[in-house]
C-alpha cells in the first residue's frame, strides 16, 4: 500500500537547503513461503519471523484494461472475518485523494452484491467526488470471527501530468491502489482518516491473500504485485490475460507496458523481475542487477527479503518511485530511490503502520535503512536532527510539502541514524530485526517501537528527543 507517493529525489533537495465468481473462487490460501519462514537474524533472544494471520481476508482483483489505455474496469471480491463486531464494510478510494484526483484519476464503484449486504453509500472523508470511501452497510451486525463476502464491481480512470500511483503516458499505464481498499485495522476498527492536500499516504489496511487477473492488449507486458504465472496466448480480441498470487498483500499495483524485462533470482531464491521502457537508462538488465544488491545490502542488517518475489517497472523519469507489496514503480533512475523502495518491503509491506496516524513508521524507517546502504543519503542528512517539528506528527498536523519531507523522512532518517549511533550498530540493529520479526504482518504502532529498543535507554532518548515517541 500503501501503500503512495515516495519522493525520495525531491526529498533530498529538501534535506539540501513517495466480478467475476468463478475468478473469486480461485483465491485459495498458499503457503506464504519466504514470507513467513524466516528467522530475521541470529538472536536467539527474539522470536522468529511472525506468521501471517489465518483468518485474514482474501482478495480476489479482476482488471480489464481498456484500448485506450486510460480507462480500467473490475471486480473486486472480499472475504473479510473481522476479530470485533461490524455492521459494515468500510472502503478506501485512494485514487479520489485531492492530491491525485487533479490528474484526471477517477475511481467509482459500480455495483455491489453479497449476500449480507444491506445498503452502501459514499462518504466524503475530504476527497472528491464521488468521495474518499464507499461504506457497505450490513443487514445485520456481523460478530467477530464470522466470515462475509461481498463483490464490488468498479471502474478506474488513469489521468496523466505527471508521476502519481497511477496514470497513463504514451504506450504504458500504471495503477495502484486502483480498486476500493479494505480500510481495517485489525483490533481497532475501520479507518476513516481523512485525505490531505500534501503527497502523502493516509490509507491503513491488513495484509490479505491476493489474487490478481488483468486483461491487457496482447503488445503490452503486465507487472504486477505477486508471483506471476505466464501469461495466456492472445485471444480473438488480440487480448491476453496474466495473473499473480500473493499471500500477504495490503494493496496492489499493476504496470501494462512495452516493457523489456530481466529476471534474477537471489542466493536465497527471491524471484526478481524487472521491466524497462524502450530507451530507459538504466536498461533492464542493469537494473535487475542493482535490485539485487539492494536486496543483499538490506538483509545484512534487517533479515531475510520478506517476499517471495520482487517486480520493478521501471516508469518514465517523472521523478520519485513508490512502494507496494513485492513490487515498486519506480520513476527516477537513482539506486537511492531503489533502495528507499526496497527498504519499504521491510518497513510498510511487512510491517504495516497507519499511515495517516504514523507515517514515520515507514518513511524514517525506509530514509534510515537506504542511509546505513548509501553514504551520499547519509550526508543529505546532516543537520536534520536540528529541524523544527516532531518527526512523529500525523498527516493532518503537516501543513506544506516541505515540512513532511523535513520532518517525516528527513529528520525521521536522522533520528533513527543518531539512535544507531549512541546504542551501537549491532545493537541497535538486533533490535530492530526484533521489532520486525514480531509485528510482521501486523499493523504496528510508535509504542511498539519503544518496546524493542526498551533496552536502549540512550536510543530511546534520541527518538524522543526527535518528537518521534513520546516522553
Amino acid at each position: 500500500m500503501t501503500g503512495g507517493r515516495r519522493r525520495a529525489a525531491a526529498v533530498a533537495g529538501v534535506l539540501l537547503l513517495s466480478g467475476c465468481t468463478s475468478f473469486a473462487e480461485t483465491v485459495t490460501t498458499p503457503s506464504p513461503e519466504a514470507a513467513s519462514s524466516s528467522t530475521g537474524g541470529d538472536d536467539d533472544a527474539c522470536p522468529g519471523r511472525a506468521e501471517p494471520d489465518p483468518d485474514r481476508p482474501r482478495v480476489a482483483l479482476d482488471f480489464t484494461l481498456g484500448d485506450d489505455l486510460q480507462t480500467v474496469t473490475g471486480t473486486q471480491t472480499v472475504v473479510f472475518t473481522p476479530d470485533r463486531p461490524v455492521d459494515e464494510l468500510v472502503f478506501r478510494l485512494v485514487p479520489n485523494g485531492p492530491d491525485i484526483a487533479p490528474t484526471g484519476s477517477r475511481l467509482v464503484v459500480d455495483a455491489v452484491r453479497g449476500e449480507d449486504v444491506a445498503d452502501a453509500a459514499y462518504e466524503s472523508l475530504g476527497a472528491v467526488a464521488p468521495g474518499g470511501a464507499y461504506v457497505v452497510a450490513l443487514d445485520e451486525p456481523l460478530p467477530a470471527g464470522r466470515s462475509t463476502d461481498v463483490e464490488l464491481d468498479f471502474t478506474l480512470t488513469l489521468g496523466s501530468g505527471g508521476f502519481e500511483r497511477l496514470g497513463a503516458d504514451e504506450g504504458v499505464s500504471w495503477w495502484a491502489s486502483g480498486a476500493p481498499l479494505l480500510a481495517w485495522e485489525p483490533g481497532v476498527g475501520w479507518a476513516r482518516d481523512p485525505f490531505v492536500e500534501i503527497s502523502g499516504e493516509t490509507t491503513t489496511s491488513p495484509v490479505a491473500n491476493t489474487t490478481v487477473r488483468v486483461s491487457a492488449p496482447a503488445d503490452l507486458t503486465v507487472l504486477m504485485t505477486g508471483a506471476q504465472a505466464e501469461p495466456t496466448a492472445p485471444d480473438a480480441e488480440g487480448r491476453r490475460t496474466w495473473t499473480s498470487t500473493e499471500p500477504v498483500a495490503r494493496d496492489v499495483s499493476v504496470a501494462a507496458g512495452r516493457f523489456s524485462t530481466a529476471e534474477r533470482t537471489t542466493p536465497d531464491g527471491v524471484r526478481i523481475t524487472v521491466g524497462a521502457l524502450p530507451g530507459a537508462e538504466p536498461a533492464a538488465e542493469d537494473l535487475a542487477d542493482a535490485t539485487v544488491e539492494a536486496i543483499a545490502d538490506l538483509e545484512e542488517f534487517l533479515g531475510p527479503f520478506p517476499y517471495g518475489t520482487l517486480i520493478v517497472a521501471q516508469l518514465r523519469d517523472h521523478g520519485g518511485g513508490i512502494e507496494y507489496p513485492s513490487a515498486i514503480l519506480q520513476a527516477t533512475p537513482s539506486e537511492e530511490v531503489l533502495v528507499h523502495e526496497v527498504a519499504h518491503m521491510w518497513f510498510y509491506g511487512m510491517v504495516g503502520n497507519s499511515q495517516f496516524r504514523d507515517p514515520w513508521l515507514d518513511e524514517a524507517f525506509a530514509t534510515w535503512a537506504e542511509a546505513v546502504v548509501n553514504p551520499r543519503s547519509v550526508e543529505r542528512l546532516e543537520g536534520a536532527l536540528g529541524i523544527q517539528g516532531d518527526v512523529g506528527v500525523a498527516m493532518d498536523e503537516v501543513r506544506t510539502q516541505q515540512q513532511y519531507g523535513a520532518w517525516v523522512y528527513g529528520k525521521g532518517g536522522a533520528a533513527l541514524l543518531e539512535a544507531r549511533e549512541v546504542a551501537g550498530a549491532e545493537t541497535f540493529d538486533a533490535a530492530v530485526r526484533c521489532y520486525v520479526d514480531a509485528h510482521a504482518w501486523t499493523i504496528a504502532g510508535p509504542e511498539d517501537v519503544a518496546a524493542a529498543l526498551a533496552g536502549l535507554p540512550e536510543a530511546l532518548d534520541v527518538l524522543v528527543a526527535a518528537g518521534a515517541l513520546p516522553d
